[in-house]
């Protein structure tokens, strides 16, 4: 089998969360025998990224616009690329890449499937735009998938949105790779930001307001003169609210005990998850937090609202999940502050579900049970049956 994964950017610092799905997605594809490559954009992508690709062929196209990434490209060339595939993936909504290959797929016959991975949400900024894209040709392209793929059950009401029953939804998760989490006892996360010995609590992402660090920020205010000890690190790049956050925190006279450290990876990024107190994830929206994952591998709780599709974590008994409102992580970090002696049952627990349930290995096997049915129904289809995914 022969599938090609779509992202307009694969590099995670402007990709986020999608470009790590898809990044690891194609990895563990690969390792399970799939013939897979990736068409991209060549915004941010290192060398480091593209030599860790092996197995996975790599198209990335040499981008002329960045705000809006117009690519330079032969039409051509992606014909065939997109022929050549038994089932095409889609990741993300709002791109004139993935319009792109939504024609060629059309024109070829080539089945599709699309994961949004919480983008069919109009939320945040240019809400017309993105209304006018659906008109024209976003709510086409949701509806002529072969396959509708959810990160989370709350994506499927948002499916249904734009027409496409829930039944015919597969809720197919994130993934976590442990390997890439070990603890480098060596280059200590701590000692490098000058917090050895300190407990700090930990933010991971983009500082943008979908992430809700505005929320976490004032929350930590409410509450740091109750626990003294703590700092608070936020570890990603900027996203429009760092000067922001900066001046609060100095206008609230707690900016001694905030860090803004910048966009972490590697080593760097698994010490800080084994070394933190705990992980708060404060998003306002989300289709299901990769970082969850990443803190749970290595063992550490989380505290995260309750629109990151992951209410699992308070099942288990992982971490908290509370309202997404500053007064909810409010009291999310008291509660969670107040239980340190639990921290390291709360990530043993976490720790638990998250390799039990949701290692790439066995998330790749969904994947492979859903193109093979979306290959199997497009066959019929050809002659003369008509099928549904589902």
């Amino acid at each position: 089998m022969r599938v090609v994964n779509v992202n307009v950017v694969l590099d995670p610092v402007f990709g986020g969360g999608t470009a790590e799905r898809t990044y690891q997605m194609s990895k563990a594809l690969a390792r399970a025998g799939v013939d897979c490559a990736i068409l991209t954009s060549d915004v941010g992508l290192s060398r480091e990224r593209i030599a860790s690709l092996e197995g996975v062929e790599l198209i990335a196209l040499r981008c002329l616009v960045k705000r809006f990434f117009i690519m330079r490209f032969s039409w051509a060339a992606l014909k065939n690329l997109v022929a050549s595939a038994d089932v095409i993936h889609l990741m993300g909504h709002w791109r004139m890449l993935n319009v792109l290959v939504y024609f060629l797929a059309r024109q070829t016959g080539t089945p599709y499937v699309i994961c949004p991975a919480g983008e069919l949400t109009l939320f945040g900024r240019s809400r017309w735009i993105k209304k006018l894209f659906n008109v024209v040709i976003g709510n086409r392209l949701v509806r002529d998938a072969s396959g509708h793929i959810a990160v989370t059950p709350d994506e499927i009401p948002v499916y249904e949105s734009y027409g496409i029953k829930a039944e015919s939804v597969t809720v197919i998760p994130n993934g976590i790779n442990e390997a890439d989490f070990q603890y480098s006892e060596d280059t200590a996360f701590s000692r490098q930001i000058g917090l050895e010995g300190k407990p700090f609590i930990l933010f991971m992402g983009r500082l943008n307001p979908i992430k809700g660090p505005d929320l976490l920020l004032e929350a930590f205010c409410a509450v740091a003169d109750r626990f003294p000890a703590y700092h608070l690190v936020f570890a990603g790049p900027d996203g429009g609210l760092l000067h922001e956050l900066q001046q609060t925190a100095r206008e609230q006279d707690i900016d001694k005990r905030v860090h803004f450290i910048g966009y972490v990876a590697g080593k760097d990024k698994a010490n800080a998850y084994h070394e933190a107190a705990f992980l708060v994830i404060p998003s306002r929206q989300e289709a299901m937090s990769i970082v969850v994952l990443e803190a749970g591998v290595c063992g550490t709780p989380v505290l995260l609202t309750d629109r990151c599709g992951f209410d699992e974590v308070g099942t288990v008994g992982g971490g908290r999940v509370v309202p997404a409102t500053a007064s909810g992580l409010a009291t999310g970090l008291a509660e969670m502050m107040n239980k340190q002696a639990h921290f390291v049952e709360m990530g043993d627990r976490l720790k638990g579900l998250v390799k039990n349930n949701y290692t790439w290995e066995l998330i790749c096997q969904r994947y492979l049970a859903l193109y093979g049915q979306v290959t199997r129904d497009k066959g019929q289809e050809n002659s003369g049956n008509h099928y549904v995914c589902k």
